[in-house]
């Protein structure tokens, strides 16, 4: 059996063998079948010495131990010594590996089941009531997959439902994933445009064109391969999924129909037969049911929004629109519109106030609206938009271009190719029959959780965008993730926090957030306790360009208090979207202005001007 090294282990040449966590390890590893002792007699498996590497000074071959097959909970008792006792016990049951994790104490229990015997291990959390499943998760996005696969791997019985006929949710399939790769593509163009100030001039020579299909298919492609992968690790760890549309009939049965295709991974699964089905559909029975079915865009109630498309809709255009217009004044009316032009598209953005990204920053808003008018974006301020109309005869293919006028309230008439609403979004939660559960939704549609995801009905959660509540990837995952590790990993008080979470607008240039803006600390803290510091430059990057091609940079920090703790920053620039994942760790730690500036600043990069402000 290979395990990966880690740090603690012995290299071939070490001589700690007789280091204290050696000694320890040695001291404890044979006593484990005495700490068993309890566990009723089952399959007998033979075990070899832990890490099969150079490691007979660290784990004597004498330590080689006939153990008793632990089951059900009495596996989780081992792992609660193994973390209570802060080392790592390699234990192997039988042939298939699979990793507890406990993120409390940084610590593993590596197991294995028996497929063969697994059948007579009871759920994990079995009750009285037969359930088809412990766990039932519908959705198969970032968040429903985080928790389907964690619960998993602590040893429940998980199914995870899908309605779509691929995994990976709007961030895999139309979303961040597929954006930041067109993402990609306009900042490389933005970049040979650059590069003749630092090779030689262009000339006569224009940039390379864009192949759109090409740059398509290479695109889409790599989602292709994302929702295999996704696919893979449900099986790899015992998850079973379906597809089909799942609504509720009751607070523990699940309706499954249209297009029902199941993948049975877990040992103890059903047949379908055992199932009741019923002109095919499936009911299924859970002890614990997860919603995380995320969230669609959503298009104006005005004549003609059916000539538009929406932020999936883009991802499905055949080709680039010579002329656009992006509604909306979101990250993602921000980011498409960004792209749009930068590929080469005369773009107008149109906003119903003076500025995009009305929640962020002033700094930001300033900055990139600014920006955006000077690169070319034309951006209509104060509009709405009120009729679409098109001399175009129907049936209309939205996925390639054609003319359309779109009408604001100012009188404008603006003359487009393609028409993109990027407006807002609403939680999927329409067709669950969330009423036959009793579960609450608020008026927007939104499933409403408290601080541990739970809805009003004990056994059923919600997570990711469905809850309406920080509709970011990252969110979802960590939600998910530590909703199993409450429900299945003995972690009872494990969620995530809503504060300070750190977000990036993939913007031209990028930006980025965590924390409390200037006006939001203000209103928190009271305006005579924040201090505010500003820098405003243009990065070394641009030093060979002219003016009319440089992007500005533009730093802030909000600080409360006489320690000056920092609550918030803020920033846009080249290098923005990497710099802010560092900040936010600090930030999350509490630091204070002073332990930005007792940093030594790694020069010369715009990320010093964050630890040298005065």
């Amino acid at each position: 059996m290979h395990i990966a090294h880690h740090s603690f282990l012995p290299s071939d040449n070490s001589k700690q063998a007789t280091s204290p966590l050696s000694v320890l390890i040695h001291l404890v590893w044979p006593a484990l079948p005495v700490l068993c002792a309890s566990v009723p007699t089952a399959n007998l498996n033979y075990i070899n010495s832990p890490f099969q590497l150079k490691q007979d000074q660290f784990f004597p071959s004498s330590s080689s131990r006939l153990f008793q097959q632990l089951e059900g909970d009495k596996l989780l008792k081992l792992a609660s010594f193994v973390r209570k006792t802060n080392i790592i016990t390699p234990i192997i049951a039988s042939p298939s590996t699979r990793f507890i994790r406990n993120h409390s104490y940084q610590t593993f229990l590596q197991f294995q089941k028996s497929r063969s015997d697994s059948k007579n291990m009871p759920p994990i959390n079995s009750s009285k009531h037969n359930f088809d499943y412990d766990l039932l998760v519908i959705g198969g996005g970032s968040g429903g997959l985080g928790c389907a696969r964690r619960a998993s791997q602590y040893g429940a019985k998980v199914a995870i439902i899908e309605r779509s006929p691929v995994l990976g949710g709007t961030c895999v399939n139309v979303g961040c994933v597929p954006k930041k790769v067109m993402w990609h593509a306009a900042d490389v163009r933005e970049k040979l445009k650059a590069a003749q100030h630092y090779c030689q001039p262009l000339g006569s020579t224009s940039l390379p064109s864009l192949d759109w299909n090409a740059l398509k298919e290479k695109r889409d492609a790599y989602i292709t391969r994302l929702n295999g992968i996704y696919e893979r690790n449900l099986k790899n760890d015992n998850v079973d999924y379906m597809t089909g549309h799942a609504s509720f009939i009751d607070p523990h049965t699940l309706q499954i129909s249209k297009g029902v295709q199941s993948t049975h991974s877990h040992p103890q699964a059903q047949s379908d037969s055992s199932i009741s089905t019923k002109e095919g559909t499936k009911l299924l029975t859970a002890d614990k049911i997860v919603i995380a079915v995320g969230g669609r865009p959503v298009l104006p109630d005005i004549q003609g929004s059916e000539l538009g498309i929406d932020s999936d809709g883009f991802f499905a255009l055949k080709e680039l629109p010579r002329r656009v217009a992006v509604v909306g004044a979101g990250y993602i009316a921000v980011e498409l519109a960004g792209i749009f032009h930068t590929l080469g598209a005369q773009t107008h953005l149109i906003i119903r106030h003076e500025k995009p990204l009305r929640t962020f920053d002033s700094i930001i808003q300033d900055t990139l609206t600014n920006h955006m008018e000077h690169a070319g974006i034309t951006i209509h301020k104060n509009s709405n938009v009120v009729r679409v109309t098109t001399a175009h005869n129907p049936p209309f293919d939205l996925t390639h271009p054609f003319p359309k006028v779109v009408e604001t309230n100012e009188g404008e008439k603006i003359e487009v190719d393609c028409v993109l609403f990027a407006i807002g979004r609403m939680s999927m939660t329409d067709l669950l029959k969330c009423e036959n559960a009793g579960v609450k939704l608020d008026k927007k549609g939104d499933v409403i959780v408290d601080d541990y995801q739970k809805t009003n009905i004990d056994h059923i959660f919600a997570i990711g965008d469905v809850q309406g509540k920080a509709l970011l990837t990252p969110v979802a995952i960590a939600a998910g993730r530590r909703l199993s590790n409450r429900l299945y990993g003995g972690i009872s008080d494990d969620k995530i926090s809503y504060d300070n979470i750190a977000t990036v607008v993939f913007s031209h240039p990028p930006c980025g957030t965590v924390g409390l803006t200037e006006e939001e600390a203000k209103q928190k803290y009271g305006a005579e306790s924040i201090k505010v510091y500003l820098s405003k430059f243009t990065a070394l990057y641009y030093s060979m360009m002219p003016a009319e091609e440089k992007e500005p940079t533009a730093m802030k920090l909000v600080c409360q208090g006489k320690e000056e703790k920092v609550v918030g920053i803020h920033m846009i620039g080249l290098g923005s979207d990497e710099i802010t994942q560092g900040f936010a760790v600090a930030i999350k730690m509490g630091a204070c202005k002073k332990d930005l500036d007792d940093t030594i600043a790694i020069h010369p990069t715009s990320a010093e001007e964050l630890v040298t402000m005065r």
